[in-house]
């Protein structure tokens, strides 16, 4: 505790109000790492903090806050807290805007699952959201052309976390996401077979899926987990 103390002195402090709770942020701190440090769960899913490299991005809205003054919702993978700031992850507004982002990727989920512990089911049972009201997406066809690695997109949320493990950890650069709208989707090269791509097989896209769109080839979904086990909700 003294060293973590020490840490926390040395990277400078920001004092807020977390969920009523007066709270100490290191100064390059996230409200979310903070929220985290302090034992709060924050909902995500387009972030994934336990794999080296990978960096916040925000666009999967899950983990959503209310800031005092502030008119628009805030993702807070990548917003920094300041000193006064009064944020509020757990209020009415709050929990309406996530569970209504997961419904929505929940109604696009095919009935089949790729692994064992969809984090996207996850937070659908935590914050008890229940059955979609909506209708699902067209669901694509699954590609097993490569020996490793299966596609299943039918359950990807577009959370670009493949992207970032391929073009920013691994420096492959084989993942991108193409398109707009109802039609945009992850790709491979330019739209080619994962089989047929320059893909080599890292596995450092299907470590970082976290609903088993990409995931290992020939396993069984019930041997096989989300983010491989490697997030822990709450950290010290």
């Amino acid at each position: 505790m003294a060293a973590q103390a020490q840490d926390v002195a040395q990277a400078g402090t920001v004092r807020f109000t977390l969920d009523g709770q007066d709270i100490e942020a290191r100064g390059d701190e996230t409200i979310w790492q903070a929220a985290r440090r302090h034992g709060v769960e924050i909902p995500h899913l387009c972030y994934k903090p336990d794999q080296e490299g990978l960096r916040a991005d925000g666009n999967c809205r899950v983990c959503m806050c209310e800031i005092e003054g502030e008119r628009l919702l805030q993702p807070s993978c990548w917003r920094k807290p300041v000193n006064g700031m009064q944020v509020r992850t757990r209020s009415d507004r709050v929990r309406h805007a996530q569970k209504m982002v997961l419904e929505l990727l929940q109604a696009d989920m095919p009935d089949e699952a790729y692994v064992a512990d969809s984090r996207l089911e996850h937070w659908v049972r935590t914050l008890e959201v229940g059955t979609p009201r909506f209708s699902p997406r067209v669901q694509p066809a699954a590609d097993l052309s490569h020996p490793a690695i299966a596609v299943n997109l039918a359950a990807c949320i577009q959370c670009t976390l493949c992207v970032r493990a391929c073009r920013e950890v691994q420096g492959n650069d084989v993942i991108g996401f193409a398109l707009r709208g109802g039609e945009a989707h992850i790709e491979f090269d330019m739209d080619d077979p994962m089989g047929a791509s320059t893909c080599v097989g890292c596995g450092e896209c299907v470590a970082a899926c976290p609903t088993g769109a990409l995931s290992n080839a020939g396993v069984p979904p019930d041997q096989q987990h989300a983010w491989q086990g490697q997030e822990t909700e709450v950290a010290t």
